[in-house]
């Protein structure tokens, strides 16, 4: 609050110019008429619309790769070499390629968030799997479990929690990159605000949209642990509540 009222103080006797950064009652103003206009509503949509379908995607990917990996020694040999690769490649990095490869479309921003979100899915999936109690398999084993079974009712909901854990971490990333994919030549969504609004310097309306930005993270990640409590409500709590 303390630096809320300094950051106000500052603007309106002119310490801080509006061209550098406007002030808190000019940014609350700015959202209220990008709210009622539908604007802000209608470029948010567009924004959580490319998210979730490059999140969608990349979760998907990670699951199938994590399961190949990590449910035998042939799929890690032919798997993780490949995963750790694209781990020490920056998904950004790969950013003029994609434009080259799908054009300034909505394709390259998918993809980009797609691919930036396989890999938490992925390592923390892959590690899941692996740390499952051998025992747990050797019991449904001997209770005349198939390997479709011992796959579905021991060693995946084994492995949630570490893939709860990769969920909230993609999330994350998927809203990361999306703030820099939305700049790839972007007619609406979030980044479309911003690009405009730094066209006309209007810093208030910058402001209103890295809020909304990190609304979305918090959003998210409430999400993730919500599922997480409830889906994981038989695991003993080490921090009770």
């Amino acid at each position: 609050m303390l630096l809320l009222l300094l950051w106000e103080l500052g603007s309106r006797t002119g310490v801080i110019p509006p061209r550098i950064l406007a002030a808190p009652s000019t940014v609350i103003g700015a959202l209220w008429e990008l709210t009622i206009s539908g604007e802000l509503p209608s470029n948010l949509l567009v924004s959580l619309a490319r998210a979730s379908v490059g999140l969608a995607i990349g979760v998907v990917a990670g699951t199938a790769l994590a399961l190949i990996a990590g449910l035998s020694r042939a799929g890690e040999t032919a798997v993780d070499p490949l995963m750790q690769i694209k781990r020490t490649i920056p998904s950004l990095a790969l950013t003029p390629l994609f434009i080259v490869w799908f054009g300034i479309g909505e394709a390259p921003k998918i993809t980009l968030i797609a691919v930036a979100t396989v890999f938490p899915i992925y390592l923390n999936l892959f590690s899941g799997i692996r740390g499952v109690d051998v025992r747990l398999v050797e019991a449904a084993r001997s209770f005349g479990l198939s390997p479709a079974q011992q796959i579905t009712q021991v060693i995946l909901p084994g492995a949630l929690p570490s893939f709860l854990v990769g969920l909230r971490y993609s999330m994350g990333v998927a809203l990361l990159v999306l703030v820099v994919a939305e700049q790839i030549n972007a007619s609406a969504g979030l980044g479309h605000l911003i690009n405009n609004a730094r066209d006309f310097m209007r810093t208030d309306i910058i402001v209103v949209c890295l809020l909304v930005y990190a609304l979305l993270g918090l959003t998210a990640d409430l999400i993730v642990r919500t599922v997480e409590q409830r889906a994981l409500a038989w695991r003993p709590a080490l921090i009770k509540s």
